[in-house]
């Protein structure tokens, strides 16, 4: 019988021992990001409870370009030109992505006359829609 008390105080021992240490909570490191604060548990516990835990609310970068689309019938051979530097065609290009920022965006036709002109901010995110038809 003695046996068995002082293996049962051993495993009640280990019990007190290491239960209070195996169920605490592993400090949370709060940095400040880019994009607000990041959460995350410092090497090896980032993965304690689970995966993802370091993103409880998912993480999705935001945008870091917007976009600039030419919705034109007869302009599709019309050089189009950004800042003035030379992007591509119109027929080509459909949508491009731009830094944001402000803009000169300029048309050029097969002889180089300019027959288009416009001013643009573009915004992260956004898609500007330009009608050189029309004016």
């Amino acid at each position: 019988m003695t046996r068995y008390l002082k293996l049962a105080m051993l495993a009640v021992l280990a019990l007190v021992t290491f239960a209070p240490a195996a169920s605490a909570r592993q400090p949370v490191v709060v940095l400040r990001g880019y994009y607000g604060p990041v959460f995350y548990r410092p090497w090896p516990y980032w993965n304690a409870y689970g995966p993802g835990w370091g993103w409880p609310y998912g993480y999705a970068p935001a945008p870091t370009t917007g976009g600039v689309k030419f919705d034109s019938k007869t302009m599709k051979d019309a050089a189009v030109y950004v800042d003035g530097g030379y992007a591509g065609t119109v027929g080509k290009l459909k949508t491009f992505p731009l830094s944001p920022g402000t803009h000169d965006i300029e048309l050029r036709d097969s002889e180089g006359h300019s027959s288009y002109q416009e001013r643009i901010d573009v915004i992260a995110g956004k898609t500007i829609e330009l009608h050189p038809d029309y004016k």
